[in-house]
């Protein structure tokens, strides 16, 4: 069984969603991929995780720089958990291409493209913050929740 609960953003509503202990799923509504990775069985509750999470979100929107207390654990294939560990290591207020992390990862035997397929399959949004990947030459591309979010997630942490 899996748990949901509902954050109000400034870009729009969230939803998140958890196996009771940990976070496994963050998505802006009706963004691309929405609810994914998340079992057919799940009801509304709330619970200490979602306290945590909400309270990481409401410091993320205003500016801070909080640090992830609570457990994570996105649910899809052995690499595409691999790549959503190096996105959490992507430091606030930077960014990096996908190029960079095939190169890295994998030495150049997977694809820039490959690496943006786990990346827009990220079930959990802002956390591992796949908005901070941008295209070869620093264009701002793709992002499941919509081009708008990615531009006003990164333009906060640049303030």
């Amino acid at each position: 069984m899996d748990y949901i609960a509902g954050y109000t953003s400034p870009i729009g509503e969230i939803l998140l969603a958890s196996d009771g202990e940990n976070l496994i799923g963050l998505w802006f509504e009706n963004q691309k991929y929405f609810k994914n990775t998340l079992s057919s069985d799940y009801e509304e509750k709330e619970l200490p995780i979602f306290e945590k999470v909400f309270s990481w979100l409401d410091r993320y929107f205003n500016g801070e720089k909080p640090e992830t207390d609570f457990p994570i654990k996105p649910r899809g294939s052995a690499f595409r958990q691999r790549v959503w560990k190096r996105l959490t290591q992507v430091p606030y207020g930077e960014t990096i291409t996908y190029g960079e992390i095939a190169k890295e990862m994998t030495g150049g035997l997977k694809s820039a493209q490959a690496v943006g397929g786990a990346v827009g399959h990220n079930p959990i949004s802002i956390i591992i913050p796949c908005h901070r990947v941008v295209g070869a030459t620093g264009n701002l591309t793709g992002y499941a929740g919509g081009i708008d979010k990615k531009v006003y997630l990164l333009n906060l942490e640049s303030e």
